[in-house]
């Protein structure tokens, strides 16, 4: 009876372990996944929380560019960190503020649905935070 317990215990966790080899490799290829791109860059997961002085500094440059959701928030002080939730929540209301401003511009002045100074902006100000992802 032991033999049968240890040999089905042995075969789950070998199953488990294949489930993990083929589970990133066929996840590349599945149906919706984007296309790798020359010159891409690879996505990395955000952190669990920014430095004040990064939310601050991303929350100025967004600010500059002409976001008013960046303009209206306030500015972190007297904390040691912030939940990285601030800082994407920022970006993505920046990022939707700036397409529907920019929505009218011509196609070729635009990238990805923003103005170039837009997403440069978006773009500088995610990197102060060290998010990849919002």
């Amino acid at each position: 009876m032991k033999l049968i317990v240890r040999t089905g215990l042995a075969a789950v966790v070998a199953a488990g372990f294949v489930a993990a080899a083929v589970a990133p490799a066929s996840a590349a290829f599945g149906p919706g996944r984007a296309h790798a791109v020359a010159g891409a860059h690879a996505v990395s997961a955000n952190p669990k929380a920014i430095k004040p002085a990064a939310y601050n500094q991303a929350r100025s440059i967004l600010a500059n560019a002409g976001s008013q959701t960046a303009a209206k928030s306030h500015p972190v002080h007297g904390k040691d960190d912030v939940p990285v939730g601030y800082g994407t929540s920022l970006l993505a209301a920046a990022r939707d503020e700036f397409r529907q401003s920019d929505r009218n511009l011509p196609a070729n002045q635009k990238k990805s649905g923003m103005s170039t100074a837009h997403y440069n902006a978006i773009h500088s100000a995610a990197k102060a935070m060290g998010v990849d992802r919002w």
